[in-house]
């Protein structure tokens, strides 16, 4: 049976239909801001007696907040918006979900078939401005096609590679009358995603697994999204195999398993990246050899024979050959090769390669040197040490914007569970994290979900800090309040000789103000001994909660690999 109440017999507008086949789904939560093109669908939603809507601000904060409920549940997110710059505000967020493969549904009202072409007012081709960025995208032509569309969408965005899927209705088609009848099944012939691995080049990677000295499981955001965390443990343990983890993937293997040497890449730890760039057999999992990860390609794990598992054809060999290529889902092929691995009987002989790592994680720790002893000034890495420790591991969320401190929060802030982590990765999102954050936080409401900001980024969607309050959003956010766009002021200071054009933010306004302004609660913290005391205030109070914290303009993220430059080129890591 399809899932829902929805409606199955008599005659509704296309407007209720698109509701119907919301419900039919099991949609509880849709956010998105309404419109002239898309008033039909917000009268018919009046109705739901299953739906709640949350009214984003904008309509970019609507689709970020669709994606943090995604990520946080593994369920689809849903926005719904109007046509012409209600739709062009959701690109962003569309192309954020898009590059980290996240499954939302975004709705969009559209002028009337009959003036479409003829730059009628509030019309876009947002089916076509969002092509490169969507997995797929519907323009409704017929009332009769809503159900079997939007259960074709809500089927292409959660399966294979998930991805974003955007749906346009011209307001004449919503006034349509249909006869509702939601479909059980979608039936898309040329939609057949691999899931399962080659038998053959699963045994070719168990021999090639069995066989190493120095394997290392290099794990992407992949994992997570194909819920295979506990598997990557498994072969991890019994097979004593050293994992790293991407951005993405943080949380996929929990931070105090000793086998976990993440994160690793242009931030990560020099440990992590040593033992990725001298290993002899990468298994590399729902990951795709990002730049980001790295660093110069020609220069990556020179002498690493590579297994490459995923769902996405196209990412094999895209960045880096592989020795192995394994087209499937990494539960599905994950399970394979541990049942060819026990077949065999044999394991590799990684305990001088372990001893190794561990050595070097001791010698090269990610804090850097002395950061605890400047006498006055917030140091973030250990005021993010310190929040981690007070966070509980097991019932919280948290979430970043994109910069020095999405860099700090993925170096310092412990994460042990999978979907408890969300950032934008690929596309690097300014103002992403605070909506993400509302979404999380309304869709796991019991949980306590954390932003760490950066002012800059803070500024981009401010205005949710409304939907937070008006809905209850327990969010609690840590400005890391540096009055600088961080990340391109340390790359102006590292590489530019200091020369500091456009990314110092003087006129910051008042944080503490803002967020009282919107209802919150607020302090300012600026001296080393006040931060765990506000941090307790925070974390124990109701309803969101800012700190504006302030740090020293000039901080560095360290460990740092230089755009051009190999891993093993790192700058600002302790040791040599």
């Amino acid at each position: 049976m399809a899932k829902g109440e929805a409606k199955r017999q008599g005659k509704i507008t296309g407007a209720q239909a698109v509701i119907a086949s919301l419900e039919a789904e099991g949609v509880e939560v849709v956010f998105g801001y309404p419109g002239g093109q898309a008033i039909q669908m917000y009268d018919a939603l009046y109705d739901s007696k299953q739906l709640r809507h949350v009214l984003a601000r904008h309509e970019q904060g609507a689709v970020h907040e669709a994606d943090g409920y995604a990520r946080a549940t593994g369920r689809v997110g849903v926005a719904l918006v109007t046509s012409g710059p209600g739709a062009t505000n959701t690109v962003t967020g569309i192309a954020t979900a898009y590059m980290d493969s996240v499954p939302i549904v975004v709705v969009t009202g559209q002028v009337p078939r009959s003036v479409i072409g003829t730059d009628s007012f509030q019309e876009s081709d947002i089916v076509g401005i969002t092509m490169p960025v969507v997995k797929h995208s519907f323009l409704v032509k017929s009332a009769a096609d809503i159900a079997r569309t939007f259960k074709e969408a809500f089927h292409i965005a959660s399966t294979g590679r998930p991805g974003p899927v955007l749906i346009d209705v011209p307001s004449d088609i919503a006034a349509q009358t249909v006869s509702f009848s939601y479909p059980e099944t979608a039936n898309i012939p040329s939609y057949r995603p691999t899931y399962k691995g080659n038998a053959r080049q699963v045994k070719a990677a168990a021999k090639l697994v069995s066989q190493a000295a120095k394997p290392v499981l290099y794990v992407g955001g992949g994992v997570i999204a194909s819920g295979a965390s506990d598997l990557v443990c498994r072969l991890a343990r019994e097979y004593r195999i050293p994992v790293v983890t991407t951005l993405m993937a943080k949380g996929a293997v929990p931070a105090s398993e000793p086998l976990n040497y993440g994160p690793i890449g242009m931030h990560g730890s020099k440990y992590g990246n040593r033992a990725l760039n001298r290993s002899d057999v990468i298994i590399a999992v729902g990951a795709r050899f990002s730049d980001r990860v790295t660093g110069n390609p020609e220069k990556f794990a020179p002498h690493a024979a590579v297994i490459h598992i995923d769902i996405d054809p196209a990412e094999i060999g895209k960045v880096r050959a592989a020795q192995v290529p394994i087209v499937g889902d990494a539960s599905t092929v994950l399970a394979s090769l541990l049942d060819e691995l026990d077949a065999k009987g044999v394991k590799p002989d990684t305990q001088a390669w372990i001893a190794q790592l561990d050595e070097w994680r001791e010698e090269f720790p990610i804090l850097e040197k002395g950061a605890d002893a400047y006498p006055g000034l917030i140091v973030p890495e250990v005021a993010l040490a310190a929040l981690s420790g007070m966070l509980d591991p097991h019932g919280s969320i948290v979430v970043t914007e994109v910069g020095q401190n999405q860099m700090w929060a993925a170096q310092f802030i412990d994460r042990e569970e999978p979907r408890t982590f969300l950032t934008s990765g690929g596309l690097g999102t300014m103002g992403y994290g605070l909506p993400a954050a509302i979404g999380a936080a309304i869709a796991l409401p019991d949980k306590q979900v954390v932003l760490v900001a950066g002012d800059g980024s803070l500024q981009m969607n401010s205005q949710e800090m409304a939907t937070a309050a008006v809905y209850g959003a327990n969010v609690k956010v840590v400005v890391l309040d540096n009055r600088a766009l961080g990340m391109v002021h340390q790359w102006q200071r590292l590489f530019y000789e200091g020369r500091y054009s456009a990314t110092e933010l003087a006129d910051n306004p008042d944080f503490v103000k803002l967020a009282e302004a919107y209802s919150w609660q607020a302090e300012r913290v600026d001296a080393p001994e006040q931060v765990e005391a506000a941090f307790t205030r925070m974390l124990a109070a109701e309803g969101p909660y800012l700190i504006d914290m302030r740090i020293d303009r000039d901080q560095s993220v360290f460990p740092m690999v230089p755009t051009g430059a190999s891993l093993a080129e790192a700058i600002g890591a302790v040791g040599v």
